[in-house]
């Protein structure tokens, strides 16, 4: 059969067409496989922070001073805020060489209410993609101070779905569970929270920690509705452990910069501090029965 110009042209142009889209594909595949690398080989593991309702990008300021005066790390301080039109700012930069930097993730809409943590962890989500791309660690750590511990939990449960980065250790302070509920009255949060437990990551350390000043609040959230963080992560986690201050600075504001839970930071959440052989008490574990008998 013989071959016409527009047939032989229409030919030229689909083996162009044809070269040009192997190259963009081998192209992309190299840098797919550098990125996978590069993410691969990376010492980088970041405390990522999420601050309670009304709190700003600055609620962690005193708490990184005081930390990186007691072990001398100079961690840097990396503070990113969402808006709720999508926009992303950061403020701060981490230090090079820096592997365990604190980033802090804020929103605009920093309201209470279980609508608004959904929204919070969309939003953290979106903050948090825009991180790992950016930085390329392949595990972090976690801490939620109060509602930031709720918008964690729902990530964890409804977003967090990744092959090649980890979570590594989460810590969840004064955080209201059940909100101000007893908990025989079960928040519609807390049912979901439940339901979709099997959703969370099943390597994951979590310590919730709790602050009392009478043993039944911290002045603002009720001590029961912080442990039945038990009913959402005993069991469905590697380890669940629940710690209690009291005493100076246990109010629920107060507990960030409290001596006894910039401790448990130290030795539970940074890498470099952090001791397997030892814990804080642990009153649950994964396949532990040991129960122990809820904020913004």
């Amino acid at each position: 059969m013989k071959i016409t110009k527009k047939h032989r042209r229409l030919l030229i142009w689909l083996v162009i067409l044809i070269a040009i889209l192997t190259g963009l594909s081998y192209g992309w595949s190299c840098q797919n496989v550098h990125q996978l690398r590069t993410r691969q080989q990376s010492k980088m593991s970041p405390v990522i922070m999420i601050p309670g309702s009304s709190a700003t990008v600055n609620r962690f300021d005193g708490m990184v001073k005081k930390i990186n005066s007691m072990d001398h790390k100079r961690h840097s301080l990396l503070k990113v805020k969402v808006y709720n039109d999508g926009k992303i700012t950061y403020t701060g930069r981490v230090r090079h060489g820096d592997n365990e930097p604190f980033m802090v993730v804020g929103f605009e809409n920093n309201h209470d209410g279980y609508s608004n943590i959904k929204k919070q962890a969309k939003m953290f989500n979106k903050a948090f993609n825009q991180l790992k791309n950016r930085y390329d660690f392949n595990n972090f750590k976690g801490i939620g101070h109060s509602n930031g511990g709720l918008v964690y939990t729902y990530f964890l449960e409804h977003y967090f779905d990744e092959d090649q980065i980890t979570i590594k250790r989460l810590m969840t302070i004064g955080s209201p569970y059940n909100f101000s509920e007893p908990t025989s009255r079960r928040t519609e949060m807390l049912k979901d929270f439940v339901k979709y437990r099997d959703n969370l990551p099943d390597d994951l350390d979590v310590y919730s920690v709790a602050g009392s000043e009478n043993y039944v609040e911290d002045g603002i959230v009720p001590l029961s509705s912080v442990l039945a963080g038990k009913y959402v992560y005993q069991g469905a986690v590697k380890h669940y452990t629940q710690v209690t201050v009291t005493g100076k600075l246990a109010q629920h504001s107060s507990l960030p910069q409290n001596t006894e839970v910039l401790d448990l930071i130290q030795r539970y959440i940074l890498k470099n501090n952090r001791n397997p052989n030892s814990g804080p008490r642990q009153s649950n574990q994964k396949n532990s029965d040991n129960d122990p008998d809820n904020g913004n």
